[in-house]
Parts: C-alpha cells; sequence; structure tokens
C-alpha cells in the first residue's frame, strides 16, 4: 500500500464539516427529545429492576453520542506539512520478546530514515542474541541500567523512560517493534515542530496483515480518521504509543512536575499525619501549662499554613523549612516544663522504622513509621519533635524508583494517553497527520486481538480512575471532553448486558420495561436512531466502520472485565498481569469457543427468544403484536454484531511475518 499523501482539505470539506454539524444538532436533539419522554413517561415501574437499567443504558448512548458528535464538531484535515525543521532525532524501537528477525527488520527500516538520526533497539527483555543482531547492524542498543533492579520497572514506559536519560536527541521518533517506518516519516512530520509549542505529531497506524474483511477490527479507520482528526480540532490528538514524533524538552518539562507533584503528595500525607498528631497531643493538653498549649496551637496554625502555602504554588523546599522553623519557635520555652516526658517520646522516635540511605542521602519512612507517629499518646513536646521528624522524612528522592523523573507516565499500563494529557495540562500542543508513514503487524487470531483491547481498554481506565480529565488542572474543556469520551466508551459493556437482555425478558415473559411499543415510542426514537446512522455514515463516507460499531457491543465481556481489573488495580492494588501482545498466531487450529462462550450463551438466549416470541404471538400470549415485532428486529441487530465473534473466532492472519516485507 502506497502512502496516503495529504494534498490540504479536500474539495467539498467545508460543506461536509457543515453537514456534519447540522446532522449533530439533529441528533442530540432528536435523541433528548427522546430519553425526556423516556424518563417522565414510558418507564414501566413494575418492573423497575429492567425499567431503570435500560432507560439507564438509552441514557449512556445519548451522552455517547453528545461526546462523539462533540468530536467531529471540529473536525480538521491537515493539508502539506511545513518543511522539516534541522534537528537531532533518536529513533526507539522498543521490544520485549519480539522475535529478533521481526525486530531487526524494523531497525533496518529505520536506518534508512532519509533525515539524519541515530536508530536504538530499547530491548527490555536484555538479549544477548539481539545486542549481537544490533551491533553488526550498526543499530544502537540500550537496555536497563542496574538502577531498575529490584525496582517497578512500568513496562513499555519504564523502557522509554530509561532510554530517555541515556540519550540526547531534541527528537525522539518511537516505534513498536513490528511498525516497519516509511523513509520519507521524519521529512512529513519534523516540519510540525517549527511551532515551538507542539510537543507531539501522531500518524496513524496500518497494519499488512488485515485483509479487507478485518474480522478483528484490527486496521480502526474510525479512530485513525475522523475520530484523531476530531480530537486534533481541539488540540487533543493523542499520543498512541507508536508512529509518533516527540519532543524531548516537553517530555522532560511533564517529568520534572510529575516529580515535584509525588514529591508534593509526599509532603500533604506527612502534614496529614502531622495534623493528627497535634490534635491527640491537644486532646490531653489541659493538664499542661498555658505555654504547652499555646505552643500546640502555634504548631497546628503552622500546619494549616504549610498545607494553604503548597495549593498556592509555593517551592516545597520553603514550605518544609518555614514550618520546620515554625515548629522549632513553638517549641521554645516548653522544654524545661516538659523535659521529662521528651526523653521517653524520643526514645520512641529513635525506635521509629525511618531508614536512612547513605548512598542516596535520603531519609525514607514508610507507611508503619507513618501510623506510629500518628497514633501515639504523645506529650506536647514528644508531639512537637514527631511532627519535625514526619516532614524531615520526605523522600524527596523517590528512592523507591529507579529515577525520580519519569518523563513518559507510568500510572497505567498503557503511557500513552496518560503522557498525552499531561503534555496538554501543561499547555503543549500535539498534532494528527493523516498519513501512513509505518506500517505493522496486527494481532492475527482471536486471544491476540481479545489481549491487546483488554490492555488498552484497562490502560484507558487507570487514567480515568487516576486521573480524571474532567478534574485535571491546565485542560481546556474541549480536552477534558475528548479524553473523557475514551474513557467513556469503555463502558459500554454494562450497557450493552441491558441491551441483550431486555428484548429476551420481553419474548419469553411479556416483560415489558416501556410502557408502550405502539405509535408514540417509535415516533420519538425512529428519527433518532436513523439520524444517528446517516451522521455515521456521514462521518465514515469512503471508509468502513461497521467493525468498530460491532466490536463496541460484541465485546462486552472484555469490557466489562477491564473496568473490574482496573478498579481492583487502582483501589485494592491488584495485578493486571501485563503482557506485550503477541506478533504471531498463538491459537491452533481450532475455534476458540472459550474465547466467545458469553457472547455464544447471549446468541444461544436470543434465537430462543425469537422462537418463542413467535409462538407467544401466534398462541394470541404476547402483550401486544407490535411490541413482538419491535423486540423481534432488537433481537436481528443483536445476533448481526454479535456474530462478528464467530468470524473472528474461525479467522486465521492472510499474511505470515515473514511475508510482510515482500
Amino acid at each position: 500500500m502506497t502512502s496516503h499523501r495529504p494534498n490540504g482539505p479536500r474539495a467539498g470539506f467545508w460543506s461536509r464539516r457543515t453537514l456534519l454539524r447540522v446532522l449533530i444538532v439533529l441528533t442530540l436533539v432528536s435523541g433528548t427529545n427522546y430519553l425526556v419522554w423516556r424518563w417522565l413517561d414510558s418507564v414501566n415501574w413494575n418492573y423497575w429492576w429492567i425499567a431503570v437499567p435500560l432507560v439507564l443504558a438509552e441514557t449512556y448512548s445519548l451522552i455517547d453520542a453528545f461526546l462523539f458528535g462533540t468530536t467531529m464538531w471540529r473536525l480538521r484535515e491537515r493539508g502539506e506539512p511545513p518543511p522539516p525543521v534541522e534537528a537531532t532525532v533518536d529513533v526507539f524501537i522498543t521490544t520485549y520478546n519480539e522475535p529478533i528477525d521481526l525486530v531487526m527488520a524494523t531497525a533496518r527500516a529505520a536506518l534508512a530514515i532519509d533525515r539524519p538520526h541515530r536508530t536504538w533497539v530499547l530491548d527490555d527483555g536484555a538479549r544477548d542474541e539481539l545486542r549481537q543482531a544490533a551491533e553488526a547492524a550498526g543499530v544502537g542498543y540500550l537496555t536497563r541500567s542496574t538502577d531498575w533492579a529490584d525496582r517497578p520497572r512500568h513496562a513499555k514506559a519504564g523502557n522509554l523512560n530509561n532510554a530517555l536519560f541515556a540519550t540526547d536527541g531534541e527528537f525522539l521518533l518511537i516505534l513498536d517493534a513490528d511498525q516497519v517506518p516509511d523513509p520519507a516519516i521524519l521529512d512529513r512530520t519534523l516540519g510540525y515542530f517549527r511551532d515551538p509549542k507542539v510537543a507531539l505529531v501522531q500518524t496513524p497506524q496500518w497494519f499488512v496483515n488485515v485483509d479487507d474483511s478485518d474480522p478483528l477490527g484490527s486496521q480502526a479507520p474510525l479512530f485513525y480518521g475522523p475520530i484523531q482528526q476530531g480530537k486534533d480540532g481541539w488540540n487533543a490528538a493523542f499520543f498512541c504509543g507508536s508512529n509518533a514524533v516527540l519532543r524531548r524538552e516537553a517530555l522532560m518539562q511533564i517529568g520534572v512536575v510529575g516529580y515535584v507533584r509525588e514529591v508534593g503528595r509526599a509532603v500533604r500525607v506527612a502534614l496529614d499525619a502531622a495534623g493528627r498528631v497535634v490534635r491527640e497531643a491537644r486532646r490531653t493538653a489541659a493538664e499542661h501549662s498555658p505555654a504547652v498549649v499555646r505552643a500546640l496551637d502555634e504548631v497546628d496554625a503552622a500546619v494549616g499554613r504549610a498545607r494553604a502555602e503548597l495549593k498556592q504554588g509555593e517551592p516545597l523546599s520553603e514550605v518544609t523549612y518555614r514550618f520546620q522553623q515554625r515548629v522549632d519557635e513553638a517549641g521554645r520555652g516548653v522544654v524545661a516544663a516538659d523535659a521529662e516526658s521528651l526523653r521517653a517520646d524520643l526514645a520512641a522516635i529513635e525506635a521509629l522504622p525511618i531508614a536512612s540511605d547513605d548512598e542516596l542521602g535520603a531519609v525514607i519512612v514508610d507507611d508503619v513509621a507513618l501510623q506510629r507517629l500518628a497514633a501515639r499518646d504523645w506529650s506536647p513536646l514528644g508531639a512537637l519533635e514527631s511532627v519535625k521528624a514526619l516532614v524531615r522524612a520526605v523522600d524527596v528522592d523517590l528512592v523507591a524508583e529507579a529515577q525520580p523523573v519519569m518523563p513518559m507516565a507510568t500510572i497505567s499500563v498503557t503511557e500513552d494517553m496518560a503522557t498525552a494529557m499531561r503534555l496538554h495540562g501543561a499547555g503543549w500542543r500535539t498534532m494528527y497527520h493523516h498519513e501512513v508513514l509505518a506500517r505493522g503487524l496486527a494481532p492475527e487470531d482471536l486471544s491476540s486481538m481479545l489481549h491487546q483491547r483488554l490492555r488498552w481498554s484497562q490502560g484507558t481506565l487507570q487514567v480515568m480512575l487516576k486521573e480524571n480529565p474532567l478534574t485535571q488542572p491546565g485542560l481546556s474543556l474541549g480536552q477534558r471532553l475528548m479524553y473523557f469520551a475514551t474513557m467513556w466508551s469503555y463502558l459500554s459493556g454494562f450497557a450493552a448486558v441491558v441491551y441483550i437482555a431486555a428484548p429476551v425478558l420481553y419474548l419469553f415473559f411479556g416483560i415489558r420495561p416501556v410502557q408502550t411499543f405502539g405509535g408514540e415510542f417509535l415516533a420519538r426514537l425512529l428519527p433518532y436512531l436513523i439520524i444517528t446512522q446517516v451522521l455515521f455514515s456521514v462521518v465514515g463516507y469512503g471508509i468502513k466502520t461497521w467493525r468498530g460499531q460491532q466490536y463496541s457491543l460484541a465485546l462486552f465481556p472484555l469490557w466489562i472485565r477491564a473496568c473490574t481489573t482496573a478498579v481492583g488495580n487502582v483501589f485494592f492494588g491488584r495485578s493486571l498481569g501485563f503482557v506485550v501482545t503477541p506478533k504471531e498466531r498463538q491459537q491452533g487450529g481450532g475455534i476458540p469457543w472459550r474465547l466467545i462462550r458469553p457472547q455464544v450463551v447471549a446468541m444461544v438466549v436470543l434465537v430462543a427468544a425469537a422462537v418463542v416470541g413467535l409462538i407467544r404471538l401466534g398462541l394470541g400470549l404476547a402483550p401486544t403484536a407490535q411490541g413482538t415485532w419491535v423486540n423481534l428486529v432488537w433481537v436481528v441487530y443483536d445476533l448481526v454484531v454479535l456474530s462478528v465473534v464467530i468470524e473472528a473466532a474461525r479467522y486465521r492472519g492472510p499474511v505470515s511475518v515473514e511475508e510482510r516485507a515482500t
């Protein structure tokens, strides 16, 4: 396939965007009209246990349509890129356990990139065979430094962060191990960096081993097209982990900001513990002298002032220094009155598990120490000393990590979205260049595809739970909505269960979640559905978007699993079990029915419901004939959508790894 060369906004672009905006407005108006009626007049409260979930699922879908419409509102088609800037570039090829021949095919193609650059293989598997192959080809080879031993590795983000501190190029081209670059990739992207505020230029991911039917939905033409172009219009184009060029300065800036944020969090935790210590000491302070009570009041005020200074953005070193000075001042004059109790308290402080790392010059206080400091019944002056020990013990070197500054975000198993969101929050700009400039390998079987989708959805939901874009500082309203739209889409699994269950309950048992399926229902629903499909058709004109729509429903068990595991990881510390997506076919010759068991069960139940519904209609047992036909159409739609997983389970990739370079 030849590269897609952009030639500026195509003829009729502005009229197309006007049409899109009209359809977006009509979709939202018709959808709101339908949902208001559903909530106010049509919920069958006799069966609230299915009626309420159904109207909530429909509300979810309308919000999803609003977010999609907002994305498309500023759809942007960029023209020819500016001439490239002259700069130093490091090409990073990330790998863990991919076949060495595959990695080296990408590396050799990277060597042939037109503009001056240095090519590096970042081998997280530390394989001697790959090192030798890279050296023989004249390719740089990097693996983790010894600083990473016995510390969190942070998967691909950690691999990239390690390489950032071992290289010095002004710009970075990041490629996955299977993404073979076009020689012109830097010529076509570096020009955007003439704008000094541009931090990222993302290009599409396109796969050579996907045929026209694309039963696994790998090509994602809707995302790597209208959606990214829409986000680009809001200055919210995403970093997608590969086929992107980034500005080192921007990454290092957000890395430093992240470091300051982590130290600030540690100081806030220490101040919270200090506040608890002082409150406990004040509880018994009445039996001491007025000077002691006054000292505790002053320390409590010092804790409040330190918190306020942190919120105002005061430098951490100055905040902690002033706090220590205030505590010292409060403690003067009460030493003699509290000397005997102080001796016992100092001995208790000495016994706390506060370790010193002489090599790093750091003092480390762990959670056990914090709990003991906050919980002990201190004498008033002992409380003052413990408060100072808490703040002194903040780990400013972050010695639990291999390196204190992590430019690539490490809060998620997918580092790309979180990194892009932090870049946008820091005021940087991003661009989406819609031209295929690298060709890779998609998963060739259902098992690998499901694993890949699960990792993507888990990572996205981790970001939502840890750094919700709706509350992150520095983002514009449009950027908040663009990030949230992607995160919101992964909640569709719960709505899908309801959309499958509702027609089954009606056809089997005559349970109506809606008061009527009659004329008013159809008059309000059909315009909404028709206009929505027309909108999708205009957005996806000339590209195949049906697979994406199918998988949003058909992978409902996976989306639900992603939600539960992401919540378990973020709030309960459970592992996600990160594994690199295989680049070669994994399953044997049989159909892996176990992977799609929930969907197969759902399809069997839907077929049975259709048969029972027709029988009940013929026997005169159906609540209404119109309701039966509406739900039969609903069942047929569900079956058509779910059928994609059967095709996916039977699919075998048409192109082998060895054939992709030809």
